[in-house]
């Protein structure tokens, strides 16, 4: 009688990567997976059903690495759009770690070793991310480019949850997460109906309302690239409205669990474009009872009725204690949405808020 196969043990890392007509960035994107310094991974590469203007060739690419190298492990799909690609690649993963990763980016060679370690050696982690270098034309697509710098400065799960609303605070493919959190905190979400949205950054708000800790390696992990292709600037659900839609209903519910006084807010920022970042907020019933500015032009006036003040109208904030106290007056105890889009000025005026007792998340927070 024949004896038992062995059992395959999995692997310690899998890498889950969709990909559609990307035949041309494959290959370096593959090579810097096969370059990591830790050696026991597998690569889910899953095609998207590229169309007919690939001709196959997503699919040729993957199936001559995989000839090449066992842990390259391709899946052939219909089309059905990233969200629903992706996770079908988490799910065909068998290791307890799987990170995800785009066709068009490359892996510093370090970057599994790093993640895997920390999440070894910190189990109150749900998920690691990293430091991330731009892949592209600075002069050129500065607006990025700064995106960039700014994710970098948000190292540790602190930093990364107060900057939440003000725009995603993970490079996407730049992540690695512990399956149990994965299945604890759910998959990304499909766009369907009406409206379109960013399937990243709703999931990552997702975990962070359920809980979920996460942080960074102090070591750059990825060279995040920005081709004109790029998902961010060609699909509806990556446009400015579908971030602004996907965040609101994120932030109404953590501010109906953080401001005392919701859904009465004071708004720093009266220019048109911070208040029209709050249409959406507006929508579902926030009340502005003033907004704040330092604009001389603008302080004393009104817009649409509410009140313009200078910043040295803003009171200190009580202490918690304090404020309970005084529940019921509210105008002695704003709470503050720092609605700036110039990272240089938002700093600048939560600094300046904590000199007035205020803090994110506790009497203000930033938002864009």
């Amino acid at each position: 009688m024949p004896s038992a196969l062995p059992a395959v043990s999995p692997p310690a890392v899998s890498v889950a990567l969709p990909c559609f007509n990307a035949a041309s960035t494959l290959p370096a994107a593959l090579d810097s997976l096969l370059a990591q310094t830790l050696q026991d991974f597998e690569v889910i590469a899953a095609d998207d059903g590229s169309d007919a203007t690939d001709g196959g060739a997503t699919w040729d690419v993957l199936c001559a690495y995989a000839r090449r190298d066992a842990r390259i492990r391709p899946l052939r799909l219909p089309h059905q759009g990233v969200a629903l690609t992706w996770n079908a690649a988490v799910n065909a993963c068998r290791a307890p770690l799987i990170a995800r990763m785009d066709a068009d980016d490359l892996c510093l060679p370090e970057r599994l070793a790093l993640q895997a370690e920390r999440l070894n050696a910190e189990p109150g982690l749900d998920l690691v991310s990293g430091l991330v270098r731009f892949g592209g034309d600075r002069e050129k697509r500065l607006g990025y480019a700064l995106h960039v710098d700014w994710l970098n400065t948000l190292r540790d799960h602190e930093a990364i949850s107060r900057n939440r609303f003000v725009e995603s605070p993970l490079a996407n493919p730049s992540v690695m997460f512990r399956r149990a959190a994965w299945e604890r905190l759910g998959p990304a979400r499909a766009n369907t109906g009406a409206h379109a949205f960013p399937e990243d950054y709703e999931q990552w708000l997702r975990w962070l309302s359920q809980g979920a800790r996460m942080a960074k390696v102090q070591a750059p992990i990825l060279v995040w690239n920005d081709p004109p292709t790029r998902l961010s600037r060609t699909k509806a659900e990556y446009s400015l409205e579908a971030f602004a839609r996907i965040k609101a209903g994120y932030l109404w519910d953590w501010l109906r669990r953080h401001n005392p006084q919701h859904p009465r807010v004071w708004a720093w920022g009266a220019g048109r474009v911070s208040r029209k970042r709050l249409d959406a907020l507006l929508a579902l019933g926030l009340e502005i009872e003033h907004y704040v500015d330092i604009d001389p032009r603008k302080v004393g006036q009104r817009v649409h009725g509410v009140p313009v003040l200078g910043r040295d109208a803003v009171p200190q904030r009580l202490s918690d204690a304090a404020a309970e106290t005084l529940a019921g007056t509210p105008a002695q105890t704003p709470f503050i949405l720092v609605n700036v889009a110039s990272r240089g000025a938002r700093e600048e005026i939560l600094e300046w808020l904590a000199g007035r007792g205020y803090q994110p998340g506790a009497g203000c927070v930033a938002v864009g």
